[in-house]
């Protein structure tokens, strides 16, 4: 009889509290050994590390500490870190694939509601809701008085996309729900036919800005991609188009677009800023026509749940020696793609 790996389950305590309800943890025991002690928030206590020497996996999510070299050399069993969130950036490093080990997220998992969010915001844009309720809440005047706003519509518009990461691919996917609106993607490392596929067309960036009546980002957070979206881009935006960004505040020049934001040009729906949060004093956070929300868009409440149960399966599949559904290699991390 095969013997179960001994896992470790390593992320802070409300992470660990929303992951693993009774059915879940039921499904954990089934797939791994687990000793007494089989969660932590850290890893630098005695009673820690004797727990991570015996690791073979490590189970972790929101609020791990990094697995920094001291770290690993006292989990000398140590095969596999499957997380059970999204970006694995802040946890491993280039240590982690010397070693062999093999990492995987459930950044698929969590794709699911920022894509659902950002469609959202991209139906809500084209009706202007968030900003004219802003209005409303100072004097409703009925639609008829409406101005300053553009064509408020959903039909013959134009979505660009920038990224066609998993996230990106989703949502140019579930564009089509919209009828009449078109999408474009910029991004130089997709596939113009998996694009097609998706019911978008692949276009360079500064070719697509005047065509689109709402941005919406996903690209990968990275030296290269800091202020992608700076003032040159945002003045090639139509006027009364509206920047949609649910993937990395650094993605934006956060001044630029408060200059354009202020002058009425255009509009904004910012699930992610930089920084994070935007200080009381942004003018982002002051603009009637930027709406704010605290980098919600991602897996949240029972939405939770499918992360764990995707990195449960992953765990099997691990375990069974079977392939994994979303490893990550060390060349996708140092790109920033998938990690």
């Amino acid at each position: 009889m095969q013997t179960k790996p001994h896992a470790l389950v390593v992320m802070s305590r409300s992470s660990f509290e929303a992951h693993f309800d009774r059915p879940r943890l039921q499904r954990l025991s089934e797939l791994v050994a687990l000793e007494e002690t089989f969660w932590t928030d850290e890893l630098d206590t005695p009673h820690a590390r004797a727990r991570l020497a015996l690791a073979e996996v490590l189970i972790t999510s929101w609020g791990a500490p990094a697995l920094t070299p001291s770290r690993l050399a006292a989990a000398p069993r140590l095969k596999a870190v499957l997380h059970a969130a999204g970006s694995v950036r802040s946890l491993v490093g280039p240590d982690v694939w010397r070693r062999g080990i093999r990492v995987t997220s459930a950044a698929d998992a969590n794709a699911v509601p920022v894509a659902e969010y950002t469609l959202a915001a991209i139906i809500f844009a084209g009706k202007k809701a968030p900003f004219l309720a802003s209005d409303q809440r100072r004097a409703y005047n009925g639609w008829g008085s409406v101005s300053g706003y553009g064509d408020l519509s959903n039909f013959e518009r134009t979505v660009g996309l920038v990224g066609f990461s998993r996230i990106g691919r989703r949502v140019a996917e579930m564009i089509n729900v919209i009828s009449g609106t078109a999408c474009l993607v910029a991004d130089p490392y997709a596939d113009p036919d998996q694009v097609a596929r998706a019911g978008a067309r692949l276009t360079p960036l500064e070719e697509m800005l005047p065509q689109i009546h709402v941005l919406s980002l996903h690209a990968p957070e990275t030296t290269e991609t800091r202020h992608l979206i700076g003032a040159e881009q945002l003045r090639r935006l139509p006027d009364f188009a509206t920047v949609v960004n649910t993937a990395r505040g650094s993605l934006i020049d956060a001044d630029a677009l408060a200059a354009e934001c202020r002058s009425g040009r255009l509009f904004a729906i910012l699930d992610v800023t930089d920084p994070e949060p935007l200080p009381a004093g942004s003018p982002l956070r002051q603009a009637a026509n930027v709406m704010v929300t605290p980098h919600i868009a991602g897996s949240l409440g029972t939405e939770i749940g499918r992360l764990t149960d995707y990195v449960l399966e992953e765990l099997s599949r691990w375990a069974s020696r079977r392939p994994l559904q979303a490893e990550i290699t060390a060349e996708h991390w140092a790109l920033g793609l998938g990690a």
